[in-house]
């Protein structure tokens, strides 16, 4: 059962980017929660496969990254040896997947939390941050997955890992079941990866409400719903901080959005 946690103050934001866990064994302070921010709270997780292929998902899928690897191979002709690369680099640039995004950072979440494409609906809704604990989605994986992250010390999956359990996602469907799920820290393939400290979970193809999922199957779990109130504030705190467009999409795209919402005027201001 996950839990919700609604912030109306600076100081409940101060305690979701500050919040780790101190581990005796290393005598440091290490956590591993993912954060995912969306900016309405009504919004499901979903990911952009299941959105836009529906029920035709599993049909669907192996034709869509047969064709963009087909025309992507020309800029990185590496994908063509790796199913899981060609959904990493196709999630960075638009492409229906399975996967869906979270980062290590909530500084990076609370970002696309306080994002919108119009920024008139800033203050009419509240925006949310999921934390999920990856070690405890991990205990579910199936014994050769466990295998090898004992193998290798670690408890998030590489792409190299990953391709060492399992060919493809018909094999990866098999195993989980719709009962579990890997989540992978992708190769540094390019800056916005890095940038965004990404990390991906990767949905079993049958696993229908990702939330559902998360309420029947996990303890530590949180749901942080921002009130509407506060976006603004979080979002000018974020600009100071040095987290906005221009940071987490680096090129002159990110730019240019940061400019623009930047110099954005606000109706209440434009009415004075």
């Amino acid at each position: 059962m996950y839990k919700t946690v609604v912030i109306d103050d600076i100081f409940g934001v101060s305690a979701l980017i500050t919040e780790q866990r101190y581990r005796p064994d290393l005598d440091r302070y290490r956590s591993l929660k993912i954060y995912r921010g969306m900016p309405n709270a009504d919004f499901k997780i979903i990911s952009s496969l299941q959105r836009i292929c529906k029920d035709k998902r599993q049909r669907l899928e192996p034709t869509i990254l047969s064709n963009f690897t087909k025309y992507a191979a020309l800029e990185d002709p590496s994908i063509e040896t790796s199913v899981w690369r060609q959904m990493i680099l196709g999630q960075h640039h638009g492409l229906p997947t399975r996967l869906l995004d979270w980062s290590f950072s909530p500084l990076t979440s609370l970002h696309f939390a306080m994002s919108e494409n119009n920024l008139d609906k800033m203050d009419k809704h509240d925006c949310v941050v999921w934390r999920i604990d990856v070690d405890e989605l991990h205990e579910r994986l199936p014994k050769k997955y466990q295998d090898i992250m004992k193998k290798e010390q670690t408890t998030v999956f590489s792409l190299k890992m990953l391709q060492e359990a399992c060919e493809g996602p018909v094999e990866y469907d098999r195993d989980m079941q719709g009962q579990a799920m890997v989540i992978v820290e992708p190769p540094s393939i390019e800056q916005r990866i890095i940038n965004q400290y990404s990390f991906f979970s990767i949905m079993p193809i049958d696993l229908e409400d990702f939330e559902k999922f998360l309420e029947e199957n996990t303890e530590k779990t949180v749901r942080f719903v921002i009130k509407k109130e506060l976006r603004w504030q979080v979002r000018d705190l974020l600009d100071q901080l040095n987290i906005s467009e221009r940071i987490v999409y680096p090129g002159l795209d990110g730019l240019s959005q940061w400019l623009a919402r930047h110099y954005y005027v606000k109706e209440t201001v434009k009415d004075q």
